[in-house]
């Protein structure tokens, strides 16, 4: 049984809406793309780009009056090897994979949102199983892939420095997005839910 529409949205609306899923779709193809370049650079052994982040690590920087150089805390860093070591190999392009189907699995679930607001569907069981999907797979996908991007960087800098890892950190996300992350999408779905409740309520009352 198809669910009433709760209202029409505006012609402005329906333009926002078509230009959010238009820009939606685009993402997931740059993330695409973007993906496959870093896999193919990885898989080519060529110069890439690692992200790591040291901890307790001083360098001298000169930024100083006259270019004298002045000690400056390192909190992160991009080191350039010619190619990723054989344990960080398989986290690399993992990494890439699910940073990718993260992007993707949370757009699709956007898109369908929009999609129903489209026609005039707001508040919905159906809308509050997408919000769902869609927050906690942000959260659980982009934690892992922050997970694997530091196994990375820990990697390439335990082979850079010989096995002399003191003073270096693998790299993990501040837990404090992936908190407000939570709390965001607790607050979203509650008033997705109350909201859908009143509307059925609503409509039984017409």
């Amino acid at each position: 049984m198809n669910e009433k529409p709760a209202y029409q949205p505006s012609r402005g609306d329906r333009v926002g809406i078509i230009i959010f899923m238009i820009a939606g779709a685009g993402l997931v193809v740059g993330s695409g793309i973007s993906a496959v370049l870093r896999i193919m650079q990885v898989l080519l052994g060529e110069q890439i780009p690692v992200h790591v982040q040291p901890i307790n690590l001083t360098a001298q920087a000169p930024v100083g009056p006259g270019g004298t150089t002045i000690p400056m805390q390192v909190d992160a860093a991009t080191v350039t090897v010619p190619s990723l070591p054989e344990a960080a190999f398989g986290a690399e392009i993992l990494g890439q994979i699910i940073r990718f189907g993260t992007i993707a699995a949370v757009t699709v679930c956007l898109l369908l949102l929009a999609q129903q607001l489209f026609r005039g569907q707001v508040f919905s069981r159906r809308n509050t199983k997408l919000a769902t999907a869609a927050g906690l797979v942000g959260i659980t996908g982009s934690a892992t892939a922050a997970v694997l991007s530091g196994t990375v960087g820990g990697t390439v800098l335990f082979e850079i420095g010989d096995g002399a890892t003191d003073g270096f950190v693998f790299l993990v996300a501040d837990p404090t997005v992936y908190i407000l992350g939570g709390f965001a999408l607790a607050v979203v779905l509650t008033a997705f839910t109350i909201g859908a409740r009143l509307q059925r309520d609503t409509e039984g009352l017409v």
